[in-house]
C-alpha cells in the first residue's frame, strides 16, 4: 500500500520542484513557446539526467501505489498516474536514445511534481487515532500514591499498580486507576468520563473512575482495574475501532480516476491497433504515447486536494478547523446532527439561574451572605454563587469557615454563623423549607437544577453529631438558590439555522438526568415527535446511539467536547469537536470549532456544499477536456487534417490544470460567518 505520510509527500515534491525547474527551463518546446534559446555544454542531459531522478525519487509513491492496486484489482488514480508518468518516461527515454521524436521530460517532471504536491494536500489530515489515543492516555497522572502496609504515602508509577493496592486521592487530583472506596467522602467531578455536569458526591464503597477528580475531599480508594482494563482504555479501544471503521471510504476523485483508467487504457489499445492496421507503425507509437499522456490527469490530480486546501484555508479564517477531508465531503449530506449537551449547547458550567429570600429577607442580602460563606470553596456551585455576587457589587467577609463534606460549607459573617447546603444539611439541622420558599425549590428541582439553601445557624451550633438527648437548635432557612448549566445564547440560533438549512432531525445526547435533559431540550425548542433526547448516557451508549442512527439510514454528524464523546464522534459519519474541549475530542474529530461557537456547524454544512460543488466543477472539466482531447490525440480527425500533436496536448493539458486551479480559487468567496443568518 503507498504510504499515507504527508511529510513524505511534502520532502519529495520541494525537491521534484526543484529538479523540475531546469528540466522546463531547458526543454526545446518550452524554448520554441516562449522565443528563446540556451545553450551550454551538457544541456541535452538535463532532461535524461534530472528527468530520471524526478521520476524514481519522485513517482516511487505512485509506482508502489499502482503495483498495489493491480494487485488488489482496484483501479484508481495511483495505477493512471503511474501509467502515465511509466509512459512518459519511457517515450522520453526513447527519444533520447533517437528512436522517437517525443521529447516529454518536461511534462514528465511537472506531472510527478504536481500529482506529489496534489497528494500532500491529501493525505495531511489522514491518521488521527494515535494522537486521540495518545490524548486519552493524557487524561491519567504520571504518578499515584499508594499506601503501604503501614499507612505510609509511598509515590510510584501508575503502571506499577496492582489490583488490590490502596490509592490516596487527594482533593484536586486525578484518580490514577479504576476502583472503590474505602475511606472518605467527596464529590467527583465526573465529566470528562460520563458527561455529567454537577459535581458527583461519592462515599465508601462506591466506584472511582481512572481520570475523574475530586473536588473537595481526600479519597481512599482500593485498586480493582489498572491498564488496559480500566474504563478510560475501554474509551480509548472505542475510539480506535470506530476510526478505523471510519477510514475505509473512498475518495470521489479515486473512483473518477478508475473510470478514466479503463477510458485511456482502452483508447490506447484501439488507437495503437487502428494505426497499426493502417500500415503507420510510427505514427501508431506516437498517437498512443500521446493519447495516454493526455489522459494524465494533471487537472484530476489537482481538482480534489486542491479544493480541499482552499476550503480548510477559507474555513482556518472562520474559526473552523478541517481536519478530515472526507469528513467535510461527507457534510453537505449530513440529515441528522448530534449534539453532546454539557459544553456543546450548555456553557458546561454552572450559574445562578433563581434567587428566592424568605419574608423579611432581601435577594441581594442573602446572595452577599451565601458569598461570602461560599467565597473559601474550591465548589464549582460555591464559584457559581461568589461569580454572581461580583458582578452585583455584593461583599461580606467572613470568618470560622468551615468545609462540611458532602453536605455543603459553613462560616460566621457579621457575627453570625450560616450554612450554604443541599437536602442533606437540611436534614442533618433538622431545617424545613419556608412554606413560601418550597413550591419555588420543588420547580427548581423538577426541572433538574441543583437547589442551594441558605442556614442562618443559632447561637454556636455546629453540624455534627448531637449531644445524646440534647435537643438541637433549629436552624433558619434565609434563602433558596437555583444552580443550572447556562445554555449558550447562540445554541437556539443554531438550531434555526440548521433546520433552515434542511437538518431534519436534531439529537441531543447527554449524561445528565432526565429531568435535566429534557428542561434544557424545552428551553432550547426541540420538537417532540421529530426530534430526539438521549439522557443518563454512557459512553458506550453515545457510540451505539450513533450507531443506531445510522442503522435508521440517517447522516450523521456528532457535535461534542468531552472525553465521553470520543468514540461517538469518531463513529459518526462527521465528527465536530467544540475547540474549548478535550484534546482526545479534538484528535478524535474530523473538524474541531476553534472558536467555541456551536454556529460553526452551519458554517461547515455552506462549506461543504461549496466546496463539493467546486468539486464536481473540476471533475466535469477534467472529464470533458478528455472527452475531447483523448480522441484528437488519438487522430480520429487525422483524415481531415486535424491531429492533436503531443506539444499542442501538453498545452491544453496546462489549461485544464489552471481552469481547475483558477475555479477552486473562486472558494475564497464562501462567507463562513459564526452568525447563521
Amino acid at each position: 500500500m503507498h504510504s499515507h505520510d504527508p511529510a513524505m509527500f511534502r520532502r519529495k515534491f520541494w525537491l521534484s520542484l526543484a529538479l523540475t525547474l531546469p528540466i522546463v527551463v531547458t526543454g526545446d518546446m518550452v524554448m520554441k513557446w516562449f522565443g528563446y534559446t540556451l545553450d551550454f555544454p551538457g544541456i541535452g542531459l538535463v532532461g535524461p539526467v534530472l528527468g530520471t531522478v524526478v521520476f524514481l525519487y519522485g513517482g516511487r509513491p505512485f509506482l508502489a501505489g499502482g503495483l498495489h492496486e493491480i494487485r488488489s484489482r482496484t483501479p484508481g488514480m495511483m495505477l493512471l498516474i503511474s501509467m502515465a508518468i511509466t509512459v512518459a518516461y519511457a517515450a522520453s527515454l526513447a527519444t533520447s536514445l533517437g528512436l522517437f521524436d517525443l521529447d516529454f521530460w518536461w511534462e514528465l517532471a511537472a506531472l510527478v511534481t504536481i500529482m506529489l504536491l496534489g497528494h500532500w494536500q491529501e493525505m495531511k489530515a489522514i491518521g488521527q487515532a494515535q494522537g486521540a489515543l495518545a490524548a486519552l492516555a493524557a487524561l491519567l497522572p504520571d504518578e499515584a500514591e499508594r499506601l503501604t502496609a503501614t499507612g505510609d504515602v509511598d509515590r510510584v508509577p501508575v503502571a506499577e499498580l496492582r489490583v488490590g493496592d490502596t490509592v490516596l486521592v487527594r482533593s484536586g487530583a486525578r484518580a490514577p486507576a479504576d476502583g472503590r472506596i474505602v475511606d472518605g467522602t467527596a464529590e467527583l467531578d465526573e465529566s470528562m468520563i460520563t458527561g455529567e455536569s454537577r459535581p458527583v458526591p461519592r462515599t465508601v464503597g462506591d466506584r472511582v473512575v481512572a481520570g475523574t477528580v475530586a473536588t473537595d475531599s481526600a479519597l481512599r480508594v482500593r485498586v480493582d482495574a489498572v491498564g488496559e482494563d480500566t474504563a478510560l482504555a475501554g474509551i480509548g479501544r472505542l475510539v480506535a475501532q470506530a476510526q478505523e471503521a471510519g477510514g475505509r471510504a473512498q475518495a470521489l476523485a479515486d473512483r473518477f480516476a478508475a473510470l478514466l483508467f479503463y477510458i485511456a487504457t482502452a483508447a490506447a489499445v484501439a488507437t495503437f491497433l487502428i494505426w497499426w492496421l493502417l500500415g503507420d507503425p510510427g505514427e501508431a507509437v506516437t498517437r498512443t504515447v500521446t493519447v495516454l499522456v493526455i489522459a494524465c490527469p494533471h487537472a484530476l490530480g489537482l481538482a480534489i486536494p486542491l479544493v480541499i486546501a482552499l476550503s480548510t484555508a477559507v474555513a482556518a479564517r472562520a474559526g473552523i478547523l478541517v481536519k478530515d477531508r472526507l469528513a467535510l465531503e461527507r457534510m453537505r449530506l449530513v440529515d441528522a446532527v448530534l449534539f453532546d449537551k454539557t459544553g456543546t449547547l450548555t456553557k458546561g458550567a454552572h450559574t445562578v439561574t433563581g434567587i428566592e429570600a424568605a419574608a423579611g429577607e432581601t435577594e441581594d442580602d442573602a446572595l452577599r451572605l451565601a458569598a461570602a460563606v461560599e467565597a473559601d470553596s474550591e465548589h464549582p456551585l460555591a464559584r457559581a454563587i461568589v461569580a454572581v455576587a461580583h458582578e452585583r457589587g455584593l461583599h461580606a467577609r467572613a470568618t470560622d469557615f468551615r468545609s462540611l463534606t458532602g453536605r455543603g460549607v459553613q462560616a460566621t459573617v457579621d457575627g453570625t454563623t450560616y450554612a450554604v447546603g443541599g437536602p442533606s444539611l437540611l436534614r442533618e439541622l433538622s431545617a424545613d423549607v419556608p412554606a413560601d420558599l418550597q413550591p419555588v425549590a420543588d420547580g427548581w428541582s423538577k426541572r433538574g437544577a441543583a437547589v442551594l439553601h441558605l442556614l442562618r445557624l443559632p447561637g454556636p451550633t455546629r453540624p455534627g453529631p448531637a449531644l445524646p438527648g440534647a435537643p438541637r437548635p433549629a436552624a433558619e432557612v434565609v434563602a433558596v438558590f437555583a444552580l443550572e448549566d447556562e445554555v449558550r445564547p447562540e445554541a437556539r440560533e443554531v438550531l434555526a439555522a440548521l433546520r433552515a438549512q434542511g437538518i431534519g432531525k436534531l439529537v441531543m445526547i447527554t449524561g445528565d438526568a432526565r429531568p435535566v435533559a429534557e428542561a434544557v431540550a424545552a428551553d432550547l425548542g426541540f420538537r417532540p415527535g421529530t426530534d430526539e433526547v438521549f439522557a443518563e448516557v454512557l459512553p458506550a451508549d453515545k457510540d451505539r446511539a450513533v450507531a443506531a442512527l445510522q442503522a435508521r439510514g440517517l447522516t450523521v454528524a456528532m457535535v461534542g467536547d468531552g472525553v465521553n464523546d470520543a468514540p461517538a464522534l469518531a463513529r459518526a459519519d462527521v465528527g465536530i469537536a467544540i475547540g474549548a474541549g478535550t484534546d482526545v475530542a479534538i484528535e478524535s474529530a474530523g473538524v474541531v470549532l476553534a472558536s467555541s461557537d456551536p454556529r460553526g456547524v452551519v458554517g461547515v454544512i455552506r462549506l461543504s456544499r461549496a466546496s463539493y460543488r467546486k468539486m464536481i466543477q473540476n471533475l466535469a472539466w477534467a472529464a470533458g477536456y478528455n472527452v475531447v482531447a483523448i480522441p484528437l490525440a488519438a487522430g480520429v480527425l487525422a483524415w481531415a487534417g486535424i491531429a492533436l500533436s503531443p506539444a499542442v496536448g501538453a498545452i491544453l493539458m496546462s489549461a485544464s490544470t489552471i481552469v481547475v486551479a483558477a475555479n477552486a480559487q473562486l472558494l475564497r468567496r464562501v462567507r463562513l460567518s459564526g452568525d447563521p443568518s
